[in-house]
């Protein structure tokens, strides 16, 4: 018989994992998802009525993106007091909704990036503290199936938060529909705040000193891990690659209006394959021990390789094209959910917070630089030269997750 319960269940230890507090931190995620997906969404159109250049949303956007990367790194090191991190999350979800509901009442783009760089920086400084609590809130033999259910509400946001920005904008338009974005950005926020009080105070006492902790958390068995999670990000590129992939690929056959169209499908079917994948990921990666989260996200791995390759081929293929999408949405699920629960497994206890702003800070810069250097292939060489580069790097991160997965096996 199995020592693996079914969702909801009991862990192998005899204590349930799906408790009020991961069902809070997951209703968080899916809210906050919700919330910026709407201003995200309808950013484009923002910075059009206020006369802006389409170069302005790419600088808008890159350098929010990298405040967000540095904040969750910084991030980290809040995050490992855990009276410290609880403060954190409450007001990293409250600042992101507010600040990104008010880009609705800016007159000028500077006013747009200012509040947008301040919003995703919000964000960031909040990710590390969010996964550390959800750590403090179930027993190390479920940390996949937590990790998984709380994947599976952030990817159920972003499907349901541009249908969202769709419905609003139809009734009340753009403006409005980015202001009132805050409502389920606070529903997240007030998630959070049930999360925490459904789960026991910290026993600490003595405050952590407030420090960026990096060779303290490499040691051990998380440094090989974190060298195959580099590589791995530094040739995952943001899907709105495969996006535009497809809407080219697409476009002599059907159109410029119906590629774009089919293209957005196949994306959500990204998603909702990413929703799906999650939860079983987080199953088997408790179930197959203290190897289970590396060897997971391995597969995960692989699926990016194969997507990846297949997204090389110039093949227009509406049925083709779904298989790559959906390759990629089942490995996004398993990749993530795999990397916070071995983070979480691996990490010391009292440095937890650290490792996950560490991973945090390595999937932003990485998939900047995957995203970057991608995207000046494709202009300078062709599509296929970029998705061949990106394939590549899964091949080192393969052989770096079978060297991590031998060292916990011996």
């Amino acid at each position: 018989m199995s020592d693996i319960a079914p969702p909801g269940g009991s862990a192998p230890d005899g204590k349930r994992w799906l408790t009020p507090g991961v069902k809070g931190i997951g209703s968080a995620s899916l809210f906050a998802d919700v919330g910026h997906e709407i201003p995200t969404a309808l950013l484009p159109s923002l910075l059009t009525s206020l006369g802006a250049p389409a170069a302005a949303l790419g600088v808008i956007e890159g350098v929010s993106d990298g405040l967000a990367g540095v904040a969750r790194f910084g991030g980290g090191a809040l995050a490992d007091d855990p009276s410290r991190r609880r403060r954190v999350a409450v007001g990293g979800y409250t600042a992101t909704a507010v600040l990104g509901a008010a880009t609705a009442g800016a007159t000028a783009v500077w006013q747009v990036g200012v509040l947008r760089a301040a919003a995703w920086t919000a964000r960031g400084l909040r990710v590390p503290s969010r996964n550390a609590l959800l750590a403090d809130m179930v027993p190390a033999g479920a940390y996949g199936r937590a990790y998984g259910f709380e994947r599976m509400m952030d990817n159920l946001g972003a499907i349901l938060g541009p249908l969202v920005a769709l419905g609003l904008v139809a009734w009340l338009g753009v403006t409005w529909a980015i202001a009132l974005s805050v409502i389920p950005g606070l529903l997240a926020a007030a998630a959070i705040v049930y999360a925490i009080r459904h789960t026991p105070r910290p026993t600490r006492r003595t405050r952590m000193p407030l420090r960026i902790r990096i060779k303290p958390v490499l040691r051990g068995d998380l440094g090989p891990l974190m060298a195959a999670v580099a590589a791995f990000e530094v040739g995952n590129v943001a899907v709105t690659m495969l996006i535009l992939r497809a809407s080219e690929l697409l476009e002599p056959e059907h159109g410029t209006t119906t590629a774009t169209t089919l293209a957005l499908g196949l994306y959500t079917a990204y998603n909702i394959a990413a929703s799906l994948a999650s939860v079983p990921a987080g199953l088997l990666a408790d179930r197959l021990g203290r190897r289970g989260p590396v060897l997971v996200l391995a597969a995960g791995v692989a699926c990016f390789a194969v997507s990846y390759g297949l997204l090389a081929v110039d093949a227009a293929a509406l049925a083709y094209l779904a298989v790559p999408f959906v390759l990629a949405g089942a490995g996004i699920g398993a990749v993530e959910t795999a990397q916070h629960a071995a983070v979480a497994a691996l990490a010391p206890e009292p440095l937890r917070g650290s490792a996950f702003g560490m991973l945090a800070a390595v999937q932003s810069f990485g998939n900047l630089a995957a995203s970057t250097v991608a995207g000046a292939l494709w202009t300078a060489v062709s599509p296929t030269v970029a998705f061949g580069y990106v394939t590549a790097w899964m091949l080192p991160a393969l052989a770096g997750l079978a060297v991590s997965a031998r060292r916990l096996g011996s």
